[in-house]
């Protein structure tokens, strides 16, 4: 793992088994599905969270984007300090789209965790990147900037939970 040993990162792997936004559903008194309450919980529950996605169309995927309309309206969000890992130098509109909703949902966009890690035309496996000292520094390098704004944020000195989103 490219983290400091202080830091715990947890993935979550329930974007594909959100339901689509429905406002209805999120009304006052409206009980949210399951797989919305678990994405809250978690995100209620993470110090920080890194985001890796993909561009679609110039865009950020439907799914990604469902789970982050899901986030809107609760206070889970805002003031959580976000590390946006971009996979492609090419790749910049959904990015800077991803950004905007970020900002617009109040979250703390972390500068030194906001960065591309070079890996255009590439897929290499979560080792690989490990085992890479470039790609490896760069990873390291964001997760110690988010963790030094999660740890300017508490005074706690506990651990630091990390949420990555991929």
């Amino acid at each position: 793992m490219l983290a400091a040993p202080s830091v715990r990162v947890t993935s979550y792997d329930g974007l594909g088994g959100l339901p689509h936004f429905n406002p209805d559903l999120d009304d006052e008194g409206a009980v949210p599905p399951p797989a919305v309450r678990d994405l809250r919980a978690q995100v209620a529950g993470a110090d920080a969270i890194v985001i890796s996605s993909p561009e679609y169309a110039h865009g950020v995927p439907g799914a990604l984007k469902n789970a982050l309309d899901w986030l809107v309206s609760g206070s889970e969000i805002p003031g959580k300090p976000i590390g946006l890992l971009n996979a492609s130098a090419r790749s910049t509109h959904a990015h800077a789209a991803l950004a905007e909703t970020l900002r617009t949902m109040s979250t703390v966009l972390v500068p030194g965790a906001c960065l591309t890690i070079p890996l255009d035309g590439r897929r290499p496996s979560a080792a690989e990147i490990v085992a890479d000292p470039e790609l490896a520094a760069l990873v390291r390098a964001a997760l110690a900037a988010l963790t030094a704004a999660v740890r300017g944020r508490s005074t706690a000195g506990a651990p630091t939970d990390i949420e990555q989103r991929t």
